[in-house]
């Protein structure tokens, strides 16, 4: 068996950073770090390619054509069609190809999280060597084609990221603080809070590679919207019957009936520990748009959540819980209904999260990384100050939460 004692890393990053680079694994004698990248491909028999998705042809038509003979290429981009395209394209042909992607986020414990292995163009030999130096993430390795691999992400990742990029949108158009505000505390709001801040404290390309280079996220992220403006516009012209018959249908297209809270993914007792605000003493009725527009989008996809498990970010998990659990429980379902029609405590956030819902959807189909940057950044600097503590806190609830959904 490969010990990983015996692994030599030979690294890189861009010509401005080599020197602080160099400083900091000073004294590693297992890590040497090189100014460029053809260094490192000539010299590596397994080569990793971490750079954003937008980049991802770039960089490989770089350094690729220096690429040691017979060695290993893989990437960790989130989308894989272009990182693909671009190995095919730049990389030798006697290059074996075995990409990669750990399906959580930073800050999150690899152990038991799902890391893809994709197995494009390689012996078993190859294959096996990338499995065993992986292996020391402890990750659940799930094998997928590619192009699977990019129809599951879009399916778990891309509607659910809008859904909390624009509650992120919708609260600074606002000039909201949601954990200062009694209305977004406890419960299912811990949730919608603590993900949107977790999302706008990361680097703006994660989503975005995401979000418009996935053959299928344009389409989903579309949908999420439609069903945004949809829903909102039944509430807003007080329809009632015919919003809960299509609240109702989505949710017995996606969900199967339950047997009780046992068998519930998530449950308040859990989720109101994790406030950045005082939970108080009396829940306030939302009529949680989001959670009903999130339903209403797998319904018209034909995408069955719990279908994509094996494959789910803690993320995703999380928000498929919310939905489970509000779906699921009879009486909120009824209240939420009855609260859209009837209560305008949240008409005017609900317009601010459609405005949104629709404008990333707009930013997404156009394709502009500099576009969907320059938004995500002006949101992002409104919220900063609380990035620390909603890290933190942040944290603690994923980390109990997956605890209890592994």
């Amino acid at each position: 068996m490969l010990m990983l004692v015996q692994l030599r890393v030979h690294a890189c990053d861009r010509l401005d950073k080599y020197e602080s680079l160099k400083e900091e694994f000073e004294g590693r004698k297992n890590v040497q770090i090189f100014p460029n990248g053809h260094l490192v491909s000539r010299s590596s028999d397994y080569i990793i390619y971490s750079v954003e998705a937008e980049a991802i042809d770039k960089v490989v038509s770089l350094y690729g054509p220096s690429t040691k003979q017979g060695a290993i290429v893989g990437g960790q981009t989130s989308c894989k069609a272009p990182e693909i395209a671009a190995f095919k394209k730049h990389l030798p042909d006697d290059v074996d190809i075995v990409s990669c992607h750990s399906l959580h986020g930073p800050n999150v414990d690899p152990r038991g999280q799902p890391l893809v292995l994709i197995k494009h163009r390689a012996s078993q030999e190859s294959f096996d060597l990338v499995e065993r130096i992986l292996s020391c993430f402890g990750s659940k390795h799930v094998y997928l084609s590619a192009e699977q691999h990019d129809r599951i992400t879009a399916d778990t990742q891309a509607a659910t990221h809008a859904a909390f990029l624009s509650m992120g949108t919708a609260w600074r158009a606002n000039n909201q603080f949601p954990w200062e505000i009694n209305r977004y505390v406890g419960g299912i709001e811990n949730v919608k809070i603590n993900v949107t801040l977790r999302i706008y404290s990361n680097k703006w390309h994660v989503y975005a590679g995401l979000a418009i280079l996935n053959p299928w996220a344009k389409e989903q992220i579309r949908q999420y919207a439609q069903s945004v403006t949809e829903l909102y516009k039944l509430m807003l012209g007080g329809h009632r019957e015919e919003l809960a018959q299509r609240i109702r249908t989505a949710g017995a297209a996606v969900f199967k009936p339950g047997t009780g809270d046992e068998d519930l993914l998530l449950r308040d007792e859990v989720l109101d520990r994790f406030s950045l605000g005082k939970v108080p003493e009396k829940r306030m009725p939302n009529n949680h748009l989001s959670l009903l527009a999130m339903v209403d989008c797998w319904w018209k996809l034909g995408i069955v959540p719990y279908d994509h498990m094996i494959c789910s970010t803690p993320l995703f998990r999380l928000w498929l819980g919310v939905t489970e659990y509000l779906y699921r429980k009879p009486d909120l379902l009824e209240e939420v209904i009855r609260v859209s029609v009837e209560d305008d405590t949240f008409r005017s956030d609900d317009l601010e999260f459609t405005f949104a819902a629709r404008g990333w959807s707009e930013c997404v189909s156009f394709g502009n990384f500099a576009s969907y940057q320059d938004r995500f950044e002006q949101i992002q600097k409104y919220f900063a100050p609380r990035f620390p503590e909603a890290t933190r806190v942040g944290n603690e609830m994923i980390k109990t939460i997956l605890e209890r959904t592994r």
